[in-house]
């Protein structure tokens, strides 16, 4: 589905991804996951156009991003993204904006389709009953569910979210990702998404990629990445990696600074004596 080769790119002459490989299969749903200022939402802004690489090239289904048409990639592409001024639509005007890039020529009205498109895109994300209210109406858990279904009505091939759980209670977490594993399962939609949290990104991500300074540190399973050993040396704290009893994915476990000082002393004491 994607494959990046060979990727420099950044912001204004500092380039902050340098010489980024990866593949990205058909169905996959691969977590980016990397400390603050690693350049995880670079990436994505990379694969959407946004930023423009120096050296090397991003590759959709064997042809490169910006060589194709801007209609064709917004029909195979879509990105939710919150940074967006529409408070005063719909939740159901706000998703028919998703059938824009299926719009023909001279078209400035939706069509029946167009409407069932998303009248489906709101069924699959169980907010159909919302469709009359104004988005500054709903809640958080409730407007992003809003914002993956305007990303369903374009009828992509790939997906990508930026961090769609943040601010979310862990209800809505859930929520949010319960749906998402669902439309890559059901819809075949191959899903690259950002994730700050480890356990989060270990539960519903088939593979994940740890980016660090810009680069790719690992990739692999989630087995492969989250050890403590990778964990400490990228993220620079202590962690406990432990398996999680019901699914056998990693369990990523804080230390509290109070724990470390105490073991520290104990060890201090004991080798003192």
């Amino acid at each position: 589905m994607l494959e990046i080769k060979a990727l420099t790119c950044g912001y204004q002459g500092k380039f902050f991804l340098q010489n980024i490989n990866l593949k990205i299969d058909h169905q996959e749903l691969v977590g980016i996951i990397g400390p603050n200022g690693s350049g995880k939402t670079t990436l994505l802004r990379a694969i959407t156009r946004i930023i423009k690489p120096q050296k090397g090239g991003i590759f959709l289904e064997g042809k490169d991003i910006w060589l194709l048409p801007l209609k064709e990639m917004a029909q195979k592409v879509a990105v939710v993204s919150q940074n967006l001024p529409v408070d005063y639509l719909t939740v159901e005007e706000f998703v028919l904006l998703g059938r824009i890039p299926h719009f023909g020529r001279f078209q400035f009205l939706e069509t029946k389709k167009d409407v069932e498109v998303t009248e489906n895109a709101l069924k699959l994300t169980g907010i159909f009953s919302l469709r009359n209210q104004c988005l500054s109406e709903i809640s958080e858990g409730e407007r992003q569910l809003a914002f993956i279904a305007r990303a369903l009505a374009q009828e992509p091939k790939l997906l990508l979210l930026d961090e769609p759980t943040a601010h979310l209670d862990i209800a809505h977490q859930i929520e949010v990702l319960n749906l998402i594993k669902r439309l890559n399962r059901a819809l075949g939609l191959t899903v690259i998404i950002v994730l700050h949290d480890l356990n989060l990104a270990s539960e519903y991500c088939q593979r994940l990629v740890l980016l660090k300074g810009g680069k790719v540190f690992k990739n692999g399973l989630p087995e492969e990445v989250l050890t403590y050993q990778v964990i400490e040396e990228v993220y620079n704290t202590v962690v406990v990696v432990e398996k999680n009893p019901l699914s056998s994915r990693p369990l990523v476990l804080l230390v509290s600074g109070d724990i470390k000082k105490e073991e520290y002393e104990r060890n201090h004491y004991d080798n003192w004596r």
